[in-house]
Formats: structure tokens, C-alpha cells, sequence
């Protein structure tokens, strides 16, 4: 299999030096906590955002490249890099409805960035890295990957889709030295997550405190919010020298929540 750092490079940490890194949704919360840690560990990012001024702030301030996506658009997705080693699925949203009322263009566009994107992305990385016999797919699912909860139909969908999806790449990447997990967060701090907190304590009228511990932890074991870098954390484990046989799994970072 391919190595390409150096003594040097693993002496300070810079284990992926040499290799491409492409991220979406790259510009803030776990993407821009993922596209750092991958930089600072030697990797040259491509830092792809629908945010065009983040996401150059983010390259330039990493050493990075900047890729300004619609992943709605086919179109836009087809034209991202090709030679990506390592490739993080990470870019999503989330709408919150019951399902009689759940508008159908806001569904299809959900799975469109969140499982037809990564889907296409793969398809054009994978014979790269097929031909350099080491890749890397790391999907950011999430606790809804592998539970339910109501009102979330069409995020609970995408991401039970990742979670097949990226099963499907692991067995086919095996014998390429291609490896592909799921990473599943339960509630991580990002500007998401903040901004549901804020309107969920105006809908129940409470504060955005007891919105945390009753509703948003009330699964959870541990209560308290995950933070970006810890699930970047994760990240960098599996893209690292002695994780090549993990592949096909589903990480949960989710305070307990799936031991019930």
C-alpha cells in the first residue's frame, strides 16, 4: 500500500501530509472543525461550502482550497475535484415538520445534498483512490442515522440512506484499500443546533438551557452538548495508520443515547 509521509511528517503530527482532502459543508460547525484538524494533520483541504466568503476565509486561513457548491445542483457537484484521498460527507440540513405537512420540495432537496451529493462525490473519488490503493470516506451521519425521532421524515431518511450507502462503499473499497465509516453525533454545538435551541425556546416557552437538558439531551446519558472538534477527533482515528480494517461501521458519538 502506498505511504507517501515522511519520518518527519509523523514526528510532528502531520501523519496525512501528501494527501487531498475534500469536505463539505466545510465553512462552520463540524465541517470547519474537520476541515482544520485534517490541515493541521498535513492534509490539503478542499474546503467546499455553499458560503463562498467562509469558505475562502477557511482556505486561506488552512492553506486549503476554496470550492463554493450548491449540492442541490448536479451540476455544481460534478464539477468538484476528482482527487480527493480522504472525502468527508458533512454537509446537510434539517427541517422540521409532521409528514402530512411536510413540503415535498423541501423533502426531495434534502436528499438531494444529503444522499444523491455524497453519492456523486464518491462516484468520482473512488478511482483515484482505487488507483493510489488508499482512500478514506468518512460520512458524518448522525444518531438519526441509526434512530428515529417524529417531525424529522426527511432528515432521519437521509441519513439511514448515508448509513446504506456507506456500507455499500466499504465492501466495494475493500480490496482497494478503500475504507468507508459513518461518524453519528447526537446534538453537536454548531450554529444548527443554536439556532434550534433558540427557536425551540420560543415555541415551548422556555429557555434555552432547560431546551438542552429536557428535549435535546433528555436520550442522552451524558448530558452535555458534543463539541465539533470531538467528532474532527474521530475523524483523524479513522483516517489514521492503524484503522484500516475498521470499515462498514457506524460510530455512535451520542452521550449513550443508542444503549437504550
Amino acid at each position: 500500500m502506498e505511504t507517501i509521509e515522511t519520518p518527519t511528517d509523523l514526528a510532528a503530527g502531520r501523519f496525512l501530509a501528501g494527501r487531498k482532502a475534500l469536505v463539505t459543508g466545510a465553512a462552520s460547525g463540524i465541517g470547519r472543525a474537520c476541515a482544520v484538524a485534517l490541515a493541521e494533520a498535513g492534509a490539503h483541504v478542499y474546503v467546499v461550502d455553499l458560503a463562498a466568503d467562509a469558505a475562502k476565509e477557511l482556505a486561506a486561513e488552512i492553506g486549503g482550497t476554496a470550492h463554493t457548491a450548491d449540492l442541490s445542483d448536479q451540476e455544481a457537484v460534478d464539477g468538484l475535484p476528482a482527487d480527493a484521498d480522504i472525502v468527508v460527507n458533512n454537509a446537510g440540513l434539517q427541517f422540521v415538520a409532521p409528514i402530512h405537512d411536510f413540503p415535498v420540495e423541501r423533502f426531495t432537496t434534502i436528499q438531494r445534498i444529503m444522499v444523491e451529493a455524497p453519492f456523486r462525490i464518491v462516484r468520482r473519488t473512488l478511482p483515484h483512490m482505487y488507483e493510489r490503493e488508499w482512500g478514506r470516506i468518512v460520512n458524518i451521519s448522525s444518531v438519526h442515522g441509526l434512530r428515529a425521532s417524529a417531525f424529522k421524515s426527511a432528515y432521519v431518511t437521509a441519513k439511514h440512506a448515508l448509513e446504506g450507502f456507506s456500507k455499500v462503499t466499504a465492501l466495494e473499497g475493500a480490496p482497494h484499500g478503500v475504507t468507508s465509516n459513518c461518524i453519528n453525533p447526537g446534538y453537536v454545538r454548531t450554529p444548527l443546533v443554536e439556532h434550534q435551541i433558540a427557536g425551540q425556546a420560543v415555541a415551548h416557552g422556555i429557555s434555552p438551557e432547560e431546551v438542552v437538558e429536557k428535549i435535546m439531551l433528555d436520550r442522552t446519558a451524558i448530558k452535555r452538548l458534543i463539541e465539533p472538534e470531538e467528532v474532527a477527533r474521530a475523524l483523524l482515528f479513522l483516517c489514521g495508520a492503524h484503522t484500516g480494517y475498521i470499515t462498514g461501521a457506524s460510530i455512535p458519538l451520542d452521550g449513550g443515547w443508542t444503549a437504550h
